[in-house]
């Protein structure tokens, strides 16, 4: 019997794991990476022990460390999460052999299963539908658009979508490339390419007496990259079409376990459409990153019962239904309008008021947070950006998305940039709400980027007009960035203080900063005087931040009648402090929260937030970048360079890619020229900012 489990993981997972753990009292071990020694789930295990090293491949991929650090600290289970070495069929063989218990499905199923080249043959064999593979060396355009995929892994890495016959070459490369990295396969394959689908998938749990559960299924179909962003259970799909697509579906995941004789926790993905036809893409054999929303649909721990069946007991009682509604949004450290660029940093504040739980199941409704970071906690290169899930547990799914989407609202998130306003707009984008969004939702960010959710400064900007960055601001106008605050601008922003920061957020941003800077800067004052006071005239002061490349100037001062900002009647201070603002706009009183951390200052509003940075009054000429350099968006790897100094490049051409948080990421020429400077080499390691080409203008 289990007695004590080491989580061959780290982060959120290994946090969900120790939680039942703990539950059932079982002794927990955590392993980890010498830059995840401050880690929350470090702290949290009753031991822990170190991999040494920083990279995946030198610490959690090693399985023959992750077996000794059990030996080590008296653990008899292994654990592996989800990601890493939890679908490797040689990882599973090398516990068994050890003697210890390993939770998860046998060697041979997760072989099977992890090729998707022999699991779509097996279904096939089983009555499971499946799409056909194609012959990368008999296409034409007939088959076009097709996917280039990864056999083994998943995590939407290693694959393509190819919509050209000249781009396929470089497709297969490219995923072959990030595949073997990410799982040490490089093996792709070819299928069709359906545009306009739905991820819909069936958890399934099978004991080894023969008994398989499937728990309801969930619907996926809001990713970017080929990768999960906001998941939820029941499918709005499914829901929609009626109970024979679901008897089908959950038919089909059971017929998929009972085909390669599987045991434990594991998912059955489908691809579906509106028809109600569906085929199979992939079985994961692991517990899967949205397994809380089964968990809050079924009031099923589902590692508990991975313990449970890793134990030999028989799965006991009717299979398990679903009632109400879950909606998980996956929290990312990354920037959606760069290309859902990841970012790198310090958690410098995580906080979600709402929630009602961690890692567990909300009884009756709630928030519930799953979460591998706290205060303090550092985003770095290797590893995956996740910081936290939040999900919604309600009686029905508009409640659910609408309670979800206020919680990530008021959520503290400070340090690194997120995806927190996006998730918010897509929750209340009237298609979602509608249950008919599908994976081409993410396409075209553009209105979800401008637009979001109603509230904060939103409402005072519908009735301000918009004026396009560095103009000249006019009366009753909008700012743009890069202009000062202009003469009767009602500095607004639609859906947040920015929905996703944008250029009026921005302004009304940095005039909020402004004032809680002035506050945080003044000393006490004397009795009967207000802030700023002067017994003669004063002019403005300025005070610069950035949004990226934009910069905002503020014009303000204090004077007998509070504060006046340099031709903006239409907003009142209400009171300020150095960590909090309260606006008059127009007759409504708004309150923002402030906080700062180095250079940078965070403003989180009723309706979303924006950081802005600090500038100095002078800017030091050293800092200068060359005119045309292109610089590491994010710390990462040169994997390869495109093109040689002197060669003549196009506008949006990728010269060199990087590889960061297990992904490839392509840098683009931002103009036509010529390459003057190479002064990278592939293989070398590279900082966020270190410049990696220069490229003339012709």
């Amino acid at each position: 019997m289990i007695t004590s489990v080491l989580v061959a993981n780290r982060g959120e997972i290994a946090r969900r794991v120790f939680a039942t753990c703990r539950r059932r009292g079982l002794a927990t071990v955590a392993v980890f990476a010498d830059a995840d020694a401050a880690s929350p789930h470090v702290r949290e295990a009753d031991s822990a022990v170190r991999l040494p090293g920083d990279t995946p491949a030198e610490t959690y991929l090693r399985g023959d460390l992750i077996i000794e650090a059990a030996r080590r600290a008296g653990a008899d289970a292994i654990h592996p999460g989800y990601g890493f070495l939890s679908e490797n069929a040689d990882f599973a063989r090398a516990v068994r052999a050890a003697g210890l218990i390993w939770i998860g499905p046998s060697p041979e199923a997760i072989e099977v299963m992890g090729s998707k080249i022999e699991s779509k043959r097996r279904m096939a064999v089983a009555g499971v539908p499946v799409l056909d593979r194609l012959d990368v060396a008999t296409l034409g355009e007939k088959d076009l658009p097709v996917l280039v995929k990864a056999s083994a892994g998943g995590g939407g890495r290693g694959m393509r979508i190819v919509r050209t016959l000249a781009d396929l070459p470089e497709a297969i490369a490219s995923a072959a490339r990030e595949a073997a990295s990410a799982f040490g396969d490089p093996t792709v394959f070819c299928e069709r390419y359906l545009e306009a689908g739905h991820h819909v998938e069936v958890q399934v749990m099978a004991d080894e007496h023969g008994r398989i559960w499937a728990l309801g299924e969930r619907e996926c179909s809001l990713q970017r990259r080929h990768q999960k962003v906001i998941e939820e259970a029941p499918s709005p799909l499914v829901e929609r079409l009626g109970g024979d697509l679901r008897k089908r579906l959950l038919a089909a995941g059971r017929a998929a376990a009972a085909a390669v004789g599987y045991r434990g926790a594991g998912t059955v993905e489908f691809l579906a459409d509106e028809a109600g036809e569906f085929w199979f893409l992939e079985m994961n054999t692991r517990l899967q990153v949205e397994h809380p929303v089964t968990e809050c649909v079924t009031g099923v721990d589902l590692v508990g019962l991975q313990l449970d069946v890793a134990n030999g007991r028989p799965l006991t009682g009717p299979e398990p239904g679903m009632t109400g509604y879950a909606i998980e949004a996956r929290l990312y450290a990354e920037d959606p309008a760069a290309d859902w660029r990841p970012q790198t940093g310090t958690v410098v504040r995580f906080d979600v008021p709402a929630a009602d739980r961690q890692f567990d199941i909300p009884a009756s409704g709630g928030i519930r947070v799953d979460s591998g970071v706290t205060d303090g906690s550092v985003v770095g290169i290797h590893y995956d950006a996740m910081l936290a899930k939040v999900i919604a547990y309600a009686a029905d799914r508009e409640s659910a998305a609408r309670q979800l989407a206020d919680a990530l609202r008021r959520a503290r998130v400070h340090g690194v940039t997120t995806n927190r306003d996006l998730l918010v707009a897509s929750l209340l984008h009237p298609t979602f709400l509608a249950g008919t969004a599908n994976t081409t939702f993410y396409d075209d960010i553009s209105g979800l980027l401008e637009g979001g959710g109603r509230g904060g400064l939103g409402a005072f900007a519908e009735r301000a007009g918009a004026v396009s960055a560095g103009s000249a601001v006019g009366a009753g106008s909008a700012v743009g960035a890069g202009s000062a605050v202009g003469a009767g601008s009602a500095a607004g922003a639609v859906g947040a203080v920015g929905a996703v920061a944008g250029p009026s957020g921005a302004a009304v941003g940095a005039l909020i900063a402004a004032v809680a800077d002035a506050a945080a800067e003044r000393g006490p004052l004397l009795p009967g005087l207000t802030a700023g006071f002067r017994n003669i005239p004063v002019g403005f002061r300025s005070r610069v931040y950035a949004l990226g490349d934009s910069e905002i100037t503020v014009k303000y001062r204090f004077d007998r009648d509070g504060l006046t900002v340099d031709g903006l009647p239409g907003v009142a201070l209400v009171r300020a402090s150095g960590d909090e603002v309260t606006l008059d706009l127009d007759g409504v009183w708004r309150t923002f929260a402030v906080g700062r951390f180095g250079d940078r200052v965070v403003i989180d509003g009723p309706a979303g937030s924006i950081e802005l940075r600090k500038l100095p009054r002078f800017a030091d000429p050293a800092d200068r970048m060359p005119a045309g350099a292109l610089v590491a968006p994010m710390p990462g790897t040169v994997v390869r360079i495109g093109v040689e100094v002197g060669d003549a490049v196009t506008a949006g051409q990728p010269l060199v890619w990087l590889e960061a948080m297990k992904m490839e990421h392509a840098v683009r020429a931002p103009a036509a020229g010529t390459v003057t400077e190479l002064p990278v080499s592939v293989g070398r390691q590279v900082t966020q900012g270190t410049p990696l080409a220069v490229v003339s203008d012709d």
